[in-house]
């Protein structure tokens, strides 16, 4: 199934056009017709069956025959990361944990961050076509960045867990973990959290969590916390 995104569009929604560029590139570049059917979603768990009625590349035009709602899941994730030096592999992260299943996502600039300034408008593209390409019918939210000791003033749902490299008392994430609970968790740049940082997160009830017995690159991190959340959801 090759999958649309449409953002404006609802239940009660009978029929809509497509922007100039997203017409273009079902006429001109897959060469859709009058009658071809597209299955579109909104990002919010959707499923919208359409039949196109206008093959303009200016404007394409679709009325819904039917819609499918799926499954809500029972337990949002909530990745705060710190960008990567390189943009490659931090993108790299924002494709995986997208196709893995994530409910948000927010860049945290860290004291040990190399990276300060992002680009979230390619951020956001490159979740947006994961979503696509994996047939997900949830768009991930993407976060504006903030620095370290803003996120951790923010009240998160569930669990709260700091993933960080310290030889200090930590849980492993695998014992911490329930099914359908809500979970936020910080993963740090490449040199890591510093002491303070993980004070302060400590201090916020945060708690401390081991991602195994190897010292991983961020962006792998990330991925095994995204993996971990989503396998025990699914048991």
């Amino acid at each position: 199934m090759q999958l649309f995104y449409n953002p404006t569009i609802t239940e009660t929604t009978e029929s809509f056009s497509f922007d100039k560029e997203e017409s273009k590139h079902i006429i001109k570049v897959l060469r859709k017709k009058d009658t071809d059917i597209l299955f579109v979603t909104n990002g919010l768990g959707l499923l919208f069956k359409t039949e196109i009625t206008l093959a303009s590349d200016s404007k394409c035009t679709v009325q819904i025959i039917s819609v499918e709602k799926s499954e809500t899941p029972k337990h949002k994730l909530h990745l705060a990361v710190a960008p990567t030096k390189m943009n490659d592999r931090f993108e790299w992260f924002l494709e995986k944990a997208t196709e893995i299943g994530i409910y948000e996502i927010t860049p945290v600039f860290c004291d040990r961050s190399e990276r300060k300034v992002i680009n979230a408008e390619r951020f956001d593209k490159i979740i947006l076509s994961a979503m696509k390409q994996c047939n997900q019918l949830h768009l991930p939210k993407l976060n504006p960045a903030v620095s370290f000791k803003e996120f951790i003033k923010l009240k998160n749902e569930g669990l709260q867990l700091i993933a960080h490299c310290e030889e200090t008392d930590k849980k492993t994430l695998k014992s911490i973990l329930k099914p359908n609970e809500n979970c936020t968790i910080l993963i740090g740049p490449e040199g890591d959290f510093s002491e303070k940082e993980i004070v302060l997160a400590l201090e916020n009830n945060y708690i401390a969590v081991s991602l195994g017995n190897t010292r991983l690159r961020t962006e792998t991190a990330a991925i095994v916390a995204c993996h971990s959340v989503v396998f025990v959801n699914e048991i």
